[in-house]
C-alpha cells in the first residue's frame, strides 16, 4: 500500500474511531490523522503478533479497515487516559 493510501486510511480510521467513541478530545484533523495512522500501525502489529496475519497489504480489503479502526480505537482510549492524567478534563 502506498504512503498516500496509508495516510487516507489512517485519517478515515481515526474519524471512524472518534465517531464510535465520541467525546471532547483536544486536537483537530491533524491529531485525528495521527491517531488513525499510528492506530493502523498498532492494529497491524497486533494482528501480526496474535494471528500471524498481514492485514495492511490491500487498501480495499475489509481486514485492513477493521485492523486500522480497532487499532485507532485502542490508541484513542490510550490517548484519553494520558490526557486525563495530565489534569485535563474531558466532557462526554
Amino acid at each position: 500500500m502506498g504512503i498516500i493510501a496509508f495516510i487516507i486510511l489512517g485519517l478515515l480510521a481515526g474519524i471512524i474511531a472518534k465517531a464510535i467513541l465520541p467525546g471532547d478530545d483536544p486536537g483537530g484533523i491533524i491529531v485525528t490523522a495521527i491517531i488513525g495512522i499510528v492506530g493502523a500501525l498498532l492494529g497491524g502489529f497486533l494482528a501480526a503478533a496474535l494471528f500471524d496475519a498481514h492485514p495492511l497489504d490491500e487498501f480495499f480489503d475489509i481486514s485492513t479497515w477493521i485492523t486500522a479502526i480497532v487499532g485507532s480505537i485502542i490508541l484513542l482510549l490510550i490517548y484519553r487516559l494520558v490526557v486525563n492524567r495530565g489534569g485535563h478534563t474531558l466532557r462526554t
